[in-house]
This record gives structure tokens, sequence and C-alpha cells, in this order.
């Protein structure tokens, strides 16, 4: 009906109605509202939830190797490649691939890695991990990762969202949404980095359409783990709590007039940045940790350093109950001078990623603390050749079709190797898992059914797996 002023008059006085003798009607609703989304005042948006059912998993650590480490130089040996050594894939194989850099008849590459068995298990892998090997027995290695997308922003976002689309929440934002946090004075979920940087950057911890206080919140490697964590010279704690009960009245006057929920993550997030004041340094401060755990971790070693300063963060992080912690390590994309590349990264990472699985296993803590390490795609079992006047110049590039990624605590089942691909690492053989298969059982190690795990926005409701997803029951324990 068209707007006159007849109506528009009716619309005021209902609305004046409502503002000034229905006050009551609208703090329930709003209640109603705060309480569904986990906003509650007497709770706290990031207040411990139940799952739809008892999880294995309470925490998760992600580690994620941006740029997509080479399957078959690390956890599925190939030595059919060594027949093909050299040679075009025939065209049967090719005719439909998209590749990013190559040309479709570049020519086969075998690995010169050595693979060898490992634990009772037997599980294979290369030579260049062996720390992680030793770990064998508590690993479920899949060989039969697919997706779609074959460029690293892509793939990023279809991994840690569900989809190539800008905007989504990602995995660590939907675990937090699901299930909040243990920890009163951390973040539910931190990002920790390494390396030189991810094409995905923040879009893989953003919390997309979700109430802002679920995104990730990034650690730095130097000074203050926050930016501003420190007091500026001549504030004292006292001058600020009155500043910070200030702008919180405000706030919420704010808030009772409008019911904006991200008003309400805006007053969590102030008080969750003063209580971290005291907590984030206490965690940073690694000077109590015996000399055996950071030499397990590697943290004096200047080669693992960062990313075994990381690994140990991630551990006193599950400890303070911290939901979601996402390590980033970049970057894995070696299109070229892959044997010395993916060496640097392996002796970066191998040593600190197998410290972090043992020394939450001997705390009692991996049972309940699912770990999950991998990229967004794999590589070509085809060589990448830049620079024709070098001949260690040789790399592989992007591949989507099959890779691997390991999991380990949390629910699954460890010593076992899920699905294969074929004799060429070309395509997956046996038991495909796809990106949306690995964050329903992801899910599910936390107690969710991916399928109800939603959120309702532009009128329909959402979920991390998108329309798909099924979980791999022979991943779990």
């Amino acid at each position: 009906m068209p707007m006159n002023e007849l109506n528009y008059l009716s619309l005021r006085n209902r609305r004046r109605f409502l503002r000034e003798v229905g006050g009551g009607i609208g703090m329930m609703g709003l209640a109603h509202l705060l309480n569904r989304d986990g906003l509650a005042a007497t709770a706290g948006p990031l207040a411990p939830k139940k799952p739809h059912f008892p999880g294995k998993a309470k925490n998760v650590i992600f580690m994620f190797m941006e740029g997509a480490p080479s399957q078959m130089d690390l956890f599925d040996p190939k030595p059919e490649l060594a027949k093909w050594s050299g040679k075009p894939l025939p065209d049967s194989l090719t005719s439909q691939l998209r590749l990013a850099f190559i040309p479709k008849d570049a020519k086969v590459m075998a690995s010169p890695r050595v693979f060898k068995p490992h634990g009772q298990s037997g599980i294979e892998f290369s030579d260049y991990i062996p720390h992680i090997a030793s770990c064998a027995d508590d690993l479920c290695l899949v060989r039969s990762m697919h997706t779609e997308a074959f460029n690293h922003h892509p793939g990023q976002l279809l991994l840690f969202t569900g989809s190539i689309q800008f905007g989504r929440p990602t995995m660590g934002a939907w675990s937090v949404y699901g299930l909040g946090s243990e920890s009163e004075n951390l973040p539910g979920f931190v990002v920790l980095t390494s390396g030189v940087g991810t094409s995905g950057g923040a879009s893989n911890f953003s919390s997309g359409f979700l109430p802002s206080h679920y995104q990730g919140t990034l650690f730095r490697n130097q000074g203050d783990p926050i930016l501003y964590l420190s007091n500026p010279e001549g504030v004292s704690p006292e001058n600020q709590r009155i500043a910070l009960d200030a702008i919180r009245d405000l706030n919420q006057a704010r808030l009772d007039e409008t019911g904006d929920l991200e008003i309400a993550s805006r007053i969590e997030s102030y008080e969750l940045a003063y209580r971290m004041q005291k907590a984030a340094p206490e965690l940073a401060d690694l000077s109590s940790e015996p000399a055996h755990i950071r030499e397990m971790y590697g943290v004096d070693d200047p080669v693992t350093k960062q990313f075994g300063t990381n690994c140990l963060l991630a551990r006193r992080l599950v400890e303070r109950g911290v939901r979601f912690v996402l390590m980033m390590h970049a970057s894995w994309d070696q299109h070229t001078y892959l044997n010395r590349e993916l060496k640097k990264n392996c002796d970066r990472t191998d040593k600190p990623t197998a410290a972090l699985i043992k020394d939450l296993k001997q705390r009692g803590l991996l049972e309940d603390t699912l770990i999950v390490w991998g990229g967004e795609f794999g590589r070509t079992p085809m060589v990448e050749i830049r620079n024709t006047q070098d001949p260690d110049n040789a790399g592989r590039d992007h591949h989507p079709l099959a890779y691997s990624m390991f999991l380990a605590g949390g629910g699954i089942k460890g010593g076992t190797v899920v699905g294969k691909s074929d004799d060429l690492g070309f395509n997956v053989a046996e038991d495909k898992v796809h990106v949306h298969d690995l964050q329903a059982t992801i899910m599910h190690c936390l107690g969710f059914d991916h399928t109800r795990l939603t959120y309702k926005h532009m009128g329909r409701e959402f979920r991390l797996t998108d329309v798909a997803g099924n979980v791999v029951h022979k991943m779990l324990a």
C-alpha cells in the first residue's frame, strides 16, 4: 500500500506506543534474540554451549599449510611415476584438466623422496618428515582429498568457509558459534601465523555474517601478542576501568534502544580486551616451560623457533580453554625449486608438529583436542619449469583432484589410512573425501550434526558445509 500521511501517522503512533508503554514487550523480544545467539547478559556471547550430542573433541588446532604441500613427496608414495618420468600423461587423463600455470602436456616428474613404513600401523611417510612419521599410530592420513578450487584464495575460502564466495563465516567462527569458549580471559578463536603470509589472509578467520565476536583474533609474533595490549604511558588500570565503564554504559543504552547484536558484540569485545591484558602476557611468556619442553618444540632453534613457538602457544591456548586455534604457515607453494624449498618448510615444521601431538598426548589432552594438518589442495605429478637454464628449478603446479591431509586426536582413529589415489597420484581411486566431507567430520567430532548447525542470513539458513558434505566414518575412532 502506498505510504501517505495517514499511514505514516498511524505507523508512527504504533511505534511510539511500543516504545513508551510497550518497553517490556521489546525487552522480552530482545532477551529471546540474545539468548538464541548466546548473547544473554547472564551467559555472555562466548559462554560454553551444549552441542547436538556429546562430541569427542572440545578444541581444534588447525595447522594450515598454506600454498599446498606436495603430497607425493611427503605422504603418498607413487613408484609408478618413475615409469612415466619425462613423459606427458595420456590425453584421457588431462583432456578436462584445469591447471593454474603448466600446459596439459607437461611431463611427469617422479619423486626423489624415500618412503618407509612407520609404527605398528606401517603407514609410509617421506624421509623429509621423520618426526611426523614417528606419530604414525596416532594419525589418520587421508590420501583421497579433493576440491574444485585450483587457485589459492578460492581454495582457502572453500576449505574454511565451505564456499568460494566472500562473506561466509569460517570454520573457527562456526565452532565458537556452536560451542562457545571455555576461556573467560582469552578469545574463543585465536590465529597464529608463521612464514611469509597467506593468500587468503583475514578471510580465513573471518566471522562473515555471524556476529563479530566469533571472528579469529590474530596474535602477533613480536612485542605484545595483540596490538595495544599494554596501556599507554600514564594510563592506570583504575582510570582505564572508569573509561571502559562509561563506554559500556553508553553502548548498553544504545543496545537497549535498538537491540543491535553488533553493539552487544562491541560491549563484550571491550570487556574481553580488558581481561586479556592480564591473561595474554602470561600466556605468551614461555619462560615457565621446562627446558626439555622448549627443546622438544624447538623454540630456541633459529630454524624451528617461529613455528615451534606457535605450536607451544597452541598447546597453552587449548589448556586455557580456547576453542579453536588456527595456525597458518606459509608458503608451501613450490612452483620452483621443489626439493630445496620443500625441505626448508619440513625442517621448520616437522619437529614442532610432532612435539605438539606428543605433548598433548602425554598431558591427556589429545583425546579431546582435534588436530588437522594440511593445505587447500595438492600438487601435480607433472613438472613445472620456469627457468629452463637451471636444472634444479623444477617444481609442481596446483592440483585439486587428489591430495593428502592428516588428522589426530579428538575422536579420530589413529594408525589409519583413508582412501587412495591412482598409481600416478592424479585422481582419487578409492573413498573420495571432499572438503565438505572434511568439514562435516570435524563438526561431528565437536558434537554437531553439520546440517543442523545453521545461522539465518538473508532469508535462509546457512551452514559451514553449504548444501553438501557427509561425515567420513572411516576416519572416526
